[in-house]
């Protein structure tokens, strides 16, 4: 039947399902970031660049270069990371060139260990604007980026194709997670203009915003790759 896994030791027959729409939906995802990527990359080149890199974004700080390297270091595998992840989780992509496939995703892999420890290592210099509760949240979504990338890595050496298939939903989750962090604000600012939101990133909006945007859409994945996996243990 087309769309349905041929069985396998270790592959998992739940994730073959619906291929053409998973292409379809991580397409359109792949699209929806572009402009993101673009925007992170541009901003990170210009903030490295310029003389008074405190005047391009306040991330930034002039006669730091340390952590303003770091911070563009972030921002540019963090970009490369956004719309690489959802590029290589399509089907057609696995199916078609598996020889690519693998080597794509040592190269995603190290990205997102440059953009988790970059990051790690800004707010250890500089901490973040939001204070030390938005650098303990930041701090808690790089070590799981690196941590999601390293199971899924080690997962797919180990030929757990389910295991690594479930790491890989996750790695997708957080690599887009920046994205998802501005979606936010951008659809919260259109509908309230900005309610319980300010400047110093200290607004009730604000300090929900520091772990909504990656925990939530993680035990959602959580709920739904269980009760797949159940699925897969019964049909078996």
């Amino acid at each position: 039947m087309a769309g349905t896994w041929v069985s396998c030791p270790g592959r998992p027959k739940s994730f073959g399902m619906f291929p053409r729409a998973s292409n379809l939906l991580l397409g359109i995802l792949s699209l929806n970031v572009a402009w993101f990527v673009l925007y992170s990359a541009r901003l990170a080149y210009s903030g490295l660049m310029s003389e008074a890199p405190s005047e391009v974004s306040r991330a930034f700080f002039t006669g730091a270069p340390v952590s303003n390297a770091l911070l563009a270091g972030h921002m540019l595998a963090g970009a490369v990371l956004t719309i690489g992840a959802p590029l290589q989780a399509m089907p057609v992509f696995r199916t078609r060139w598996p020889h690519l496939h693998r080597r794509a995703g040592y190269a995603l892999f190290g990205l997102a260990v440059v953009t988790g420890l970059a990051g790690l290592g800004y707010i250890v210099l500089q901490g973040t604007v939001g204070g030390w509760w938005m650098s303990l949240w930041f701090a808690v979504y790089g070590l799981m980026l690196i941590w999601a990338a390293a199971n899924t890595i080690y997962h797919a050496l180990n030929k757990d194709m389910r295991r690594h298939m479930e790491w890989a939903t996750r790695l997708v989750i957080l690599a887009v997670g920046s994205w998802i962090y501005r979606m936010h604000y951008a659809i919260w600012f259109g509908l309230t203009d900005g309610i319980a939101s300010n400047d110093r990133f200290t607004g009730t909006f604000d300090v929900i915003q520091v772990f909504a945007f990656y925990l939530p859409y993680l035990l959602l994945a959580e709920v739904i790759l269980r009760y797949r996996s159940r699925s897969s243990v019964r049909l078996a």
